[in-house]
């Protein structure tokens, strides 16, 4: 697949079609004239699905996704006859039917990462410090003109001394694991194969993810989804959190069943959530997240950073150019 491809179209100037990037980032951060002499792009900043997402995509001769906003089956393949090239940023996407796109021949590229994983351990230490600080309250009580509460409520709270549970401690549970012990925090981790001396290597203590959801002040999810994570956090183990913990999600919404979460949270245990990823993304008006008054909700910026889509931009460019001028394909999927 490393070969040059042809994309002249049946029909004359190839067709390209980005979807998915909601921040307008791909448009901004590259030039795309040279490209845009070569091809016809459209570019699509609103989420879409369904006959929407079909109709915006029909006559593409290549495809470009951001991130993986939006699911590419075989279904939907299937209903895409000109489709004959494939772009997402970053690196990983777990939503494409690879075996259905490998079998109609079209290649796969992606671009390169950029400082994603740190923007991510920034994120996460960001939700972790404005939920303990009570910052969205506290904000929002001086854009009520008050300084402090009417009525006696509890203070926020200091993360020294306190533990730090991670489940996962891979290359993000590992930065968001040093900046725990720079603040004076315990730091203990769990996930499915985690052993004493990985553990250890972190500055961490390995222990059962029972143990670390009943002793943990702070829970932070930090591992890629599987069939053997999905909903791993369910409601008899979020039960099992202390009642001033605060749950921390910034990896997949596929790891906490959120059903139970809401639950959860409405009887005090945990006692906080902060979440930036959802099942549905964006997420729904009627979500009942959006009623609770013990959540701290992000619109899934993790990894929405300048540098990091600076990244993508010109990843994409790259990727494009060589598919539009018969050059080899850069960073093609095996």
């Amino acid at each position: 697949m490393n070969a040059p491809v042809n994309p002249a179209a049946p029909g004359g100037r190839p067709v390209i079609v980005v979807v998915g990037d909601a921040e307008q980032a791909l448009q901004r951060l590259v030039d795309w004239a040279p490209i845009q002499a070569r091809a016809d792009v459209a570019l699509h900043h609103q989420p879409l699905s369904g006959e929407a997402l079909v109709e915006a995509l029909k006559d593409a001769d290549a495809v470009v996704l951001v991130r993986d906003r939006t699911p590419f089956g075989a279904e939907l393949l299937a209903r895409l006859p000109r489709l004959r090239y494939l772009v997402f940023t970053g690196t990983r996407n777990t939503t494409l039917d690879l075996a259905a796109l490998a079998a109609r021949q079209i290649p796969v590229s992606h671009t390169e990462w950029g400082p994603s994983k740190d923007s991510t351990c920034e994120m996460t230490w960001a939700l972790i410090l404005a939920a303990t600080r009570q910052l969205e309250a506290q904000t929002a009580l001086l854009r009520q003109g008050q300084w402090r509460p009417d009525t006696a409520l509890p203070l926020a709270g200091v993360l020294h001394g306190q533990t730090l549970g991670l489940i996962g401690l891979g290359e993000i549970g590992g930065r968001v694991a040093r900046v725990g012990q720079a603040l004076g925090m315990q730091v203990i981790a769990w996930s499915p194969r985690m052993t004493p001396e990985r553990a250890a290597a972190h500055g961490a203590l390995a222990v059962t993810l029972e143990e670390l959801l009943t002793t943990s002040k702070v829970v932070s999810l930090h591992l890629v989804p599987t069939p053997a994570t999905h909903h791993l956090l369910d409601a008899r183990h979020l039960a099992l959190m202390r009642p001033d913990s605060l749950l921390v999600n910034t990896s997949r919404s596929a790891l906490i069943a959120t059903g139970a979460l809401v639950s959860a949270l409405e009887q005090g245990r945990p006692g906080f959530a902060a979440l930036d990823v959802f099942d549905v993304e964006p997420l729904p008006q009627d979500s009942l997240l959006r009623q609770l008054p013990n959540v701290l909700l992000t619109p899934h910026l993790g990894f929405v950073a300048e540098p990091v889509f600076a990244r993508f931009a010109s990843g994409v460019s790259e990727c494009l150019t060589a598919w539009l001028t018969g050059q080899p394909l850069v960073r093609v999927l095996a």
